[in-house]
């Protein structure tokens, strides 16, 4: 399938003629991140913030909604207090950044589609969790990928009626130049994403 968004045949990583793309359009026929036949939507944990309200990405941001939001109480008991909102682990809160260079991350993951408004995301129905990192420090970035991971496996121990189908990260940041034997912790937070199902 093919979308009437505007800005779409400008986005090079859907298709291009020389065929160094996604296939976007081959993708979207089978699949563009919607339910799957248990009925769970995949998730993209989008670890920098990003506009909840802007009008390409206010439809599919992932809220907890086990989580009553600012009642400093943790209601689904998952071990975050009031992360209806996604979660900052450097505030403890789930007041997450709205960062420019976020929401246009975000958009490129997950954009509507079809909505002749815009461009559109790789996946436009899949969900789109805020999560904040605030410093870049290691503790701050372990704490970020725990989140995604903490829901997910929540996700996986109720057999999907809890918790998050996390299904991948994105973190369009990082230290230049960075030696991984300098970041053990850093790099095996990586395996421990995957060992829950998370790319």
């Amino acid at each position: 399938g093919w979308t009437n968004d505007p800005w779409v045949t400008a986005q090079w990583h859907h298709v291009q003629d020389n065929d160094i793309d996604l296939d976007s359009d081959s993708a979207w026929a089978i699949s563009t991140g919607g339910t799957n036949p248990l009925g769970h939507q995949p998730v993209v944990a989008i670890i920098e913030g990003f506009d909840p309200d802007h009008p390409e990405l206010e439809d599919n941001v992932a809220v907890n909604a086990e989580d009553i939001p600012n009642n400093l109480i943790d209601d689904d008991e998952n071990g975050y207090v009031d992360d209806h909102l996604g979660w900052n682990p450097w505030t403890m809160t789930d007041v997450v950044s709205q960062d420019d260079h976020g929401t246009a991350v975000a958009g490129m993951a997950g954009a509507a589609s079809g909505n002749a408004f815009q461009g559109a995301g790789v996946a436009p129905d899949a969900g789109l969790m805020r999560i904040d990192i605030g410093p870049l420090t290691e503790a701050e970035v372990i704490a970020a990928y725990a989140y995604a991971r903490d829901r997910r496996k929540r996700f996986n121990d109720s057999q999907g009626t809890s918790g998050a189908f996390v299904v991948a990260t994105n973190a369009s940041w990082g230290i230049d130049y960075a030696n991984p034997e300098d970041h053990p912790l850093w790099c095996a937070v990586y395996d421990s994403l995957l060992e829950v199902g998370i790319l």
